[in-house]
């Protein structure tokens, strides 16, 4: 699949761990917002949630806007999709793994159960 050498998908599961950063995606996928609308919603000062942004902007999950003094961010979602399908692949992966686990468990019969000692003496 090429996962090793795809630096993008590096950026965005980077960018995804911090959950400030997922935060900020999650105000965004109602509608675009200025930065300073953003800030105010965290308990964080404005440079750290510029930082935060930047590494949005480089994982190509946030576009940023310029009108005058206002800056605009809108939602990039097309490197999300890109992540959801290595996710599903390993998914797929996995559930095939499980399945197949669950069947030989299940077909699998139990083993006898060892009886217990004898709690009887024995005479002498």
């Amino acid at each position: 699949m090429g996962e090793y050498t795809n630096p993008r998908l590096d950026s965005v599961f980077n960018a995804l761990c911090d959950p400030t950063r997922r935060a900020i995606l999650a105000r965004l996928t109602d509608t675009d917002a200025r930065v300073t609308d953003i800030a105010a919603a965290f308990p964080l000062s404005l440079n750290s949630i510029s930082k935060h942004i930047r590494m949005l902007e480089r994982a190509g999950l946030v576009k940023r806007s310029i009108a005058g003094r206002e800056h605009l961010l809108s939602l990039q979602a097309a490197p999300l999709a890109e992540a959801s399908v290595w996710i599903e692949h390993y998914r797929r992966f996995w559930e095939g793994r499980l399945a197949a686990l669950e069947a030989y468990v299940t077909r699998r019969k139990p083993a006898p159960m060892p009886k217990p000692p004898s709690t009887k003496r024995k005479r002498p």
